[in-house]
């Protein structure tokens, strides 16, 4: 008798940088694998945050046994908080991810749908029908996991976010042992993080940054040092940090989630500071520039946060000026260069000097480069391969360096969200489109923004709207006064009176026309209104602003 197939279900994260998540299924049980969100581009107007569909999930809720979580990143857990209103599961992960997570799930009052698991360097655990080994990778934050799901289809291999850092800052290392011990047993399906699959080389260690941080506090000793970076980058963190307490300085952390992650890595042990040589943000004007370091949030350029605030003059505690050096230590996420480069221009205009990872090496990535790839793919020698995480074009160029060592083509498959992936004893095959997996946008408490909504705010933003307000006699249908005209993003109507005027006496004609047809009914004025006022606006502007009728019956 053959062994049951399994099926792994793509909701997010391939074609895109964020939403990272997948299921693995197993009969009819079901084990997700992240949940991450992905931050809006320039073309979501008003959104904050874009989910996975959780459509299948939904539909399926009483099969999901659990969720996997590699690594604390908000595209990896960022979502969870969102899916629990439609799930109640265990999460499984390191206890640092589960930390990072708790916060969102516990602000959305949401803990109770829960329990927490945290599992250990190399622990397996059996969830549902699969057992899960939870593989310690080096990443940009601590704890980072690649996981192997022994199925009875064979052993599915996920790297996670990972890079091959030989000399990490807390000295654990990727456990390549393990993984080359799993692939001499065989490795059924390798799933691997194609982010830099672009870059030639290999990645530098973060313990590079360090030696570069503690220069800067020498070349700048006489002059504050403002240090951006992600919250959740605690390598980084420390490093800064240290690099700042032995040029004898005061460590100020500035942002909510900074705030957060710091106190929660050091409750963990994961970062030794001082106490006494930490202050707070509101304490930072009693000291010399030279005696402080702030490290805050803000390194994408996000319009709230702690360093676009000072960037634009608005933050209370922080004025930046002359004596301050701001590094911005992070790269720009695709979609966010046009918000960095905003904040480093305003920041040079305070009399900032601004160093990034452009003008000198202040950033190291935490995603493997082609060689690292390359060397991982060798190592593993899957039966089949799927390159996820990443943008289109870093697929396949995964996609060519598994050819490349030797991964047969008709091995590797290129999937986007929404694919599902069947895995038998045979072999495996790809069913395209065969999951609902859009975007799910979340405007402010609402979470339920369709494409739609967002066509018509781009609409909006492109030709604005006009609103024609019209009174009329309930009896014969006549115009009791003349129509009024509002517009926003159309014409400035002080400037543009003349037009708006002309406006007017098309809307008034229209109205006349239809009172003599008969037409009295509020659908029918709405639609003349409607109509004339459009073709106007198009004939004299070539515009198509939104036309807003509104008929006031006395």
């Amino acid at each position: 008798m053959s062994s049951p197939s399994v099926r792994i279900v793509f909701l997010g994260g391939l074609g895109e940088i964020g939403r990272n998540c997948f299921c693995i299924e197993v009969g009819d049980r079901i084990l997700v694998v992240d949940c991450g969100l992905m931050f809006p581009d320039a073309d979501m107007p008003g959104v904050d945050l874009v989910l996975p569909d959780f459509t299948y999930l939904r539909q399926h809720a009483r099969q999901v046994d659990g969720v996997v979580v590699t690594h604390g990143h908000e595209d990896h857990v960022g979502g969870l908080a969102y899916l629990l209103r439609d799930l109640e599961v265990p999460i499984y992960g390191s206890a640092l991810a589960l930390g990072m997570a708790r916060n969102r799930i516990e602000e959305a009052g949401l803990l109770d749908r829960t329990e927490l698991v945290p599992v250990a360097d190399g622990e397996c655990r059996r969830i549902g029908p699969i057992d899960v080994e939870f593989i310690p990778v080096t990443h940009s934050v601590p704890h980072a996991f690649a996981n192997a799901y022994f199925t009875p289809a064979g052993t599915i291999l996920h790297s996670g976010d990972f890079k091959l850092d030989l000399t990490p800052v807390d000295g654990r290392t990727t456990d390549l042992a393990r993984i080359g011990e799993l692939a001499r047993q065989g490795v059924k399906l390798f799933l691997s993080d194609s982010t830099n699959s672009e870059r030639a080389g290999f990645t530098a260690s973060e313990t590079t940054v360090g030696a570069i941080m503690r220069g800067l506090f020498r070349e700048y000793s006489d002059r504050r040092l403002i240090i951006a970076c992600f919250a959740s980058h605690l390598h980084r963190v420390q490093q800064v940090a240290e690099a700042a307490l032995a040029a004898g300085r005061r460590v100020a952390f500035l942002g909510r989630s900074m705030s957060q992650n710091v106190a929660l890595a050091r409750e963990m042990g994961l970062l030794t500071l001082a106490s006494d040589r930490i202050i707070d943000i509101e304490e930072t004007p009693r000291f010399a520039p030279e005696e402080v370091c702030i490290i805050c949030t803000g390194s994408q350029g996000e319009p709230m946060s702690a360093l676009a605030l000072m960037a634009a003059h608005e933050h209370k505690h922080v004025k930046v000026s002359e004596d301050d050096v701001v590094v911005i230590s992070a790269h720009a996420i695709p979609g966010n260069e046009a918000s960095v480069s905003r904040v480093i221009d305003s920041l040079h205009r305070a009399g900032a000097d601004v160093l990034h990872e452009g003008t000198t090496p202040v950033h190291v990535s935490g995603h493997a480069s082609r060689e690292e790839l390359k060397f991982l793919l060798d190592l593993v020698r899957p039966e089949w391969f799927v390159p996820v995480h990443g943008e289109y074009r870093h697929l396949v160029h995964h996609a060519r360096l598994a050819e490349m060592v030797g991964v047969p083509r008709d091995r590797i498959l290129l999937c986007e969200d929404g694919d599902v992936v069947t895995l038998d004893v045979a072999g495996a095959e790809v069913e395209r489109r065969a999951v609902p997996a859009g975007y799910q946008y979340v405007d402010g408490a609402t979470d339920d923004i369709g494409p739609g909504v967002l066509r018509d705010r781009r609409n909006l933003a492109v030709e604005g709207f006009v609103c024609v307000i019209v009174t009329v006699d309930a009896v014969s249908g006549e115009l009791i006064t003349s129509p009024q005209i509002v517009t926003r993003g159309w014409v400035y109507e002080d400037e543009a009176a003349e037009l708006i005027e002309e406006a007017k006496a098309v809307v008034a004609a229209s109205l006349a026309e239809a009172a003599a047809e008969g037409a009295l009914d509020f659908d029918t004025l709405r639609r003349h209104a409607r109509r004339s006022l459009g073709r106007f606006i198009n004939d004299r502007t070539r515009r198509r602003p939104a036309v807003i009728p509104v008929v006031v019956e006395v």
